[in-house]
């Protein structure tokens, strides 16, 4: 199946446009159809792209008898049920994350996947920056000694999308699933082990006052299986420029993410200090796609696995228990 032709469906067009270029750039797949709930865009988009079949209701993707793989870029509540009917009819997911707002939803999809025998990836794409590639491969190589503490910060002042959003309407939000996840998930993935506990404190001063019901500011503090220590911010309120704040503390060296270039250190002298100029962000919405693509051919699981998408929503479901109940939380895997 290495040059099989694929056909691939979206449902949402907002993070969903960045998806459709990328399948255009892969050869042997086509966009068959779109949808979009707000007839303009899907208009707009169908237009610029020349896609004829659009629809505005996701079962006309998902349900779809000659897709092969469904992006699922559509409102959060809304990516577990799509997801589920897509994998019913036999079709591969990539779902925006998260995949779910709840565990038992998380379960459905699961389950579904596992018995469609097709593959699930999500948009977890930190892990596409070649400076965090560069990092993970010096870890995984030893140069970094034993790695005793992690601290991933989700830093984006991007309040509005909770206060006058979609994302602020809908009946439960955690910015934790929206934005913190990405940390979560890129730590677990550089240090290459996986976290047991976790316990979390909230604020919404920056929301205070507005009709957003949920914490805009969540730190939580994570415990891993190999000893390490761990903490996360996610801010949706902070007064300076987006950034993906990461520190990485081992018992060799020292790295410290900044713009525009991180920090590498050896030592406490000034000498000890070097600069890393490996690109920062350095990529694109769309650029696990080509993976996906690429393991549907392979018969293979994408580099974000459906281990990955499940055990990554695990702890955003336990840091969030923590959370409402103020308890520490071990966690328990789906898979």
């Amino acid at each position: 199946m290495s040059n099989a032709s694929l056909r691939a469906g979206i449902i949402g067009l907002g993070v969903g446009e960045q998806h459709l270029k990328s399948y255009r750039s892969i050869g042997g797949v086509e966009v068959r159809a779109i949808c979009d709930i707000d007839a303009v865009q899907l208009a707009r988009v169908g237009d610029d792209w020349d896609i004829g079949e659009r629809y505005t209701d996701a079962r006309r993707i998902t349900e779809h008898p000659e897709l092969d793989v469904v992006s699922i870029c559509s409102y959060d509540d809304k990516h577990a049920e799509q997801a589920v009917s897509a994998f019913n009819h036999g079709k591969h997911v990539m779902v925006e994350k998260p995949v779910s707002l709840f565990r038992h939803e998380a379960e459905k999809v699961l389950r579904a996947q596992q018995d469609s025998g097709r593959y699930i990836t999500s948009n977890l794409i930190l892990r596409q920056s070649p400076r965090f590639i560069e990092l993970r491969d010096q870890i995984r190589a030893g140069t970094f000694g034993d790695i005793f503490h992690i601290e991933g910060d989700y830093v984006h002042d991007i309040l509005w999308k909770i206060t006058e959003g979609w994302r602020g309407q809908m009946a439960f939000y955690s910015v934790l699933y929206g934005g913190g996840i990405h940390l979560i998930d890129l730590m677990r993935w550089i240090l290459g082990d996986e976290i047991v506990s976790v316990s979390s404190v909230g604020s919404n001063i920056r929301s205070r006052g507005t009709n957003y019901r949920y914490n805009d500011c969540i730190t939580s503090l994570l415990k891993f299986a190999g000893g390490a220590t761990g903490k996360t911010l996610t801010t949706y309120g902070p007064r300076r420029t987006k950034f993906h704040a990461l520190n990485v503390y081992g018992t060799e060296r020292t790295f410290i993410n900044d713009l525009p270039n991180a920090k590498l250190f050896t030592g406490d002298e000034p000498q000890d200090e070097h600069v890393v100029t490996t690109p920062y962000p350095g990529m694109r919405k769309g650029d696990l796609l080509p993976d996906l693509i690429a393991a549907i051919r392979e018969n293979r699981e994408p580099n974000v696995s459906a281990k990955d998408v499940f055990r990554i929503m695990d702890v955003c479901f336990a840091a969030q228990e923590a959370l409402e109940t103020g308890r520490q939380t071990d966690i328990t895997y789906l898979i």
